[in-house]
């Protein structure tokens, strides 16, 4: 299982993408893809073109949850490292991958690398 972060979800529907490409590779292998609630909030704010959405909407027909249980392992990841500001949304998103034994996949492997020490796995 492979869960989207929100920049990779944006740059997977941009035909020609490296993104594009990976998301075909897996689907092509069948590795289930994912999105937690909050990286489709995320998507949502936009902007977001109809066609933009509508590609999102195909590939991603269930959205993982946020539940309580997410909402105390994200507050944990937000403490152990080191309560940066502007990150919580990012401790919200490994927290929903984490439990859902997924890889995460981001454009922005800095930003989640200091969760690989707490059970995130990169894509």
């Amino acid at each position: 299982m492979t869960h989207l972060d929100t920049n990779f979800l944006i740059s997977a529907i941009q035909t020609g993408s490296a993104e594009a490409g990976k998301v075909n590779a897996w689907l092509t292998t069948k590795e289930p893809l994912g999105i937690s609630a909050v990286a489709w909030a995320e998507f949502f704010c936009g902007p977001l073109s109809a066609q933009a959405e509508l590609m999102a909407r195909k590939m991603f027909r269930d959205v993982e949850p946020f539940s309580g249980h997410d909402a105390e392992l994200a507050a944990d990841l937000f403490n152990k490292t080191g309560r940066r500001s502007k990150t919580l949304a990012d401790c919200m998103i490994a927290a929903v991958a984490i439990r859902c034994g997924a890889k995460l996949a981001t454009v922005n492997t800095t930003d989640f690398r200091p969760f690989a020490s707490h059970g995130l796995s990169l894509a």
